[in-house]
């Protein structure tokens, strides 16, 4: 593992990403209340809303982009980039529309708290925790298939907290993970111009160790706020 001595600012902007992150934990997942009362209310098969809905839940889940940032941050080549987000893609997807079909029931706050490790866990492996603290190397591939079963566990036990219509369901449901995948694509375009720009600049190599205990943080914050949240409900 490499550590770098960090300055002022990198603990100013680890102050600011907590604060943000804790002023916003409790939306992870969440629904806004118009589309609450379109999800409560729309009967029958409503592909074209259905679509926006799964493409805004992954535009503005922060927590599936931090970890979509972890998964990225070493990687350089289209192939290995596509083979990783197709692989969480497939959890994610897999546990959506199983988990809302199937009218699976599971506590919202531990998928949650476990989504917040997802992010911890990839920082950690990104700065080699594993290698120097436990001598093992964890399948990567394995792992991001796993917890992408969990982020879509976690949207598919938010999605039970509504009476959605039997009617046309299916498809619904089909729409808003086609969704999804659609604006995980526009995420990952946006932070992949984002990663690119930085790993040009001469500092990539001394800020990456710190850009990854951020995430190690963010994701902390996280998983203790829900883990907060189950104890106290």
């Amino acid at each position: 593992m490499i550590f770098v001595k960090s300055g002022p600012n990198t603990w100013r902007w680890l102050l600011a990403l907590m604060l943000s992150l804790l002023a916003g934990a409790a939306l992870a997942h969440g629904v806004s209340e118009s589309d609450k009362g379109f999800l409560q209310g729309a009967a029958g098969v409503q592909i074209v809303p259905y679509l926006y809905l799964g493409a805004k839940h992954m535009v503005t889940g922060y927590d599936h982009l931090l970890f979509l940032v972890g998964v990225i941050f070493f990687l350089y080549r289209m192939k290995d980039i596509g083979l990783y987000v197709t692989l969480f893609a497939v959890g994610h997807s897999t546990t959506l529309l199983l988990g809302v079909l199937n009218g699976w029931h599971i506590n919202a706050y531990l998928v949650d708290a476990i989504i917040g490790l997802s992010i911890v866990y990839r920082a950690f492996d990104n700065l080699g925790g594993f290698q120097t603290f436990l001598k093992v190397q964890p399948n990567k591939k394995a792992a991001v298939l796993i917890f992408g079963f969990f982020h879509g566990l976690g949207l598919a036990t938010k999605l039970q907290d509504f009476s959605l219509s039997p009617d046309g369901l299916i498809p619904n449901m089909i729409a808003f993970n086609v969704g999804v995948e659609i604006g995980q694509l526009l995420a990952l375009s946006m932070i992949l111009i984002a990663m690119r720009y930085w790993r040009s600049s001469a500092s990539f190599a001394h800020h990456a160790v710190k850009g990854n205990f951020a995430l190690m943080t963010a994701g902390f914050v996280l998983a203790g706020f829900q883990f907060s949240g189950f104890l106290i409900k």
